[in-house]
């Protein structure tokens, strides 16, 4: 049985972790998720993961953008307009260059990947207990410290989902607010016709099938500072996150009530998703 129908009104990916990514009308997804996304991410020498979470030391790698260049290879297009391979030593050193540190750019996930996050001043921003743990680093940044998963640039889930119907519902309740979904680097956006607002909620435990391949809802989304930070042409906004936070905090596993939009998906069946692709919530596991 049903219990919510939709459709794909935008799908995208980011090749290199945190960096710009590109815009899709068809995807295929395998059962590592979005078939080029997050393949590579930029490590420096102590081998942490170059994320926006941590904007005072990796905020730069918004200002690059990354896209597929077929057969796993991935073309990055720096600040000025200068398209480089990665895994050219070309790419690494404009890149040390930018971010003020020596990296590289890598399609192997460290066996101990290290990804740092900086801590939002808002409540539900991380849990209270790991904001307990939190350290002042060499950028003056409270930070925390996690990993990824296992072999992987993803944080968590290998999709994530938004839909359109929670977005309209933080630009009602917060009207100067920016909520352009890419600020929230979804891989699927979802309009779920007139349903209300954080639809998803109910949705973690079921199926989710979009187009020709099948999802696993896991957990709702929690936020970082990443969607308040310039993307392409859209100027910084902290407002958008303080209101997630007012609106929408809602518990995630053990972790407590924490700041969420959207959810994340693993795959069931491998499949094409295209662009106005029926999306329909399965009842049942």
């Amino acid at each position: 049985m049903l219990t919510s129908t939709g459709s794909v009104t935008a799908l995208r990916r980011y090749p290199v972790k945190s960096m710009l990514g590109e815009a899709l009308t068809s995807v295929d997804v395998t059962p590592d998720g979005l078939r080029g996304d997050r393949t590579h991410a930029v490590l420096d020498e102590s081998g942490a993961i170059g994320s926006a979470k941590h904007p005072r030391k990796w905020g730069r790698l918004l200002d690059c953008r990354s896209r597929s260049a077929g057969d796993g290879a991935v073309r990055v297009e720096l600040p000025d307009g200068t398209h480089l391979m990665a895994g050219d030593p070309e790419l690494d050193q404009r890149l040390t260059e930018l971010t003020s540190r020596r990296v590289s750019v890598s399609a192997a996930a460290p066996q101990r990947a290290r990804l740092e996050r900086a801590v939002p001043e808002y409540a539900g921003g991380v849990p209270d207990a790991v904001r307990a743990t939190a350290s002042v680093d060499g950028t003056g940044e409270r930070i925390t410290v996690g990993g990824t998963a296992a072999g992987t640039f993803f944080d968590f889930g290998r999709i994530h989902l938004l839909t359109a119907g929670s977005l309209r519902r933080l630009k009602a309740v917060h009207p100067a607010g920016d909520f352009d979904p890419r600020r929230f680097r979804p891989n699927l956006v979802v309009d779920t016709g007139d349903e209300a607002g954080f639809a998803e909620d109910a949705w973690p435990g079921r199926r989710l099938r979009a187009g020709g391949a099948l999802f696993r809802v896991l957990v709702p989304t929690p936020r970082c500072v990443v969607p308040t930070l310039a993307h392409d042409e859209l100027p910084p906004d902290p407002g958008v996150m303080r209101a997630v936070a007012r609106e929408h905090r809602v518990p995630v596993l053990d972790l407590g009530r924490l700041a969420c939009l959207g959810v994340y998906l693993d795959v069931l069946e491998p499949g094409t998703v295209r662009l106005g692709d029926p999306v329909t919530v399965l009842d049942g596991p």
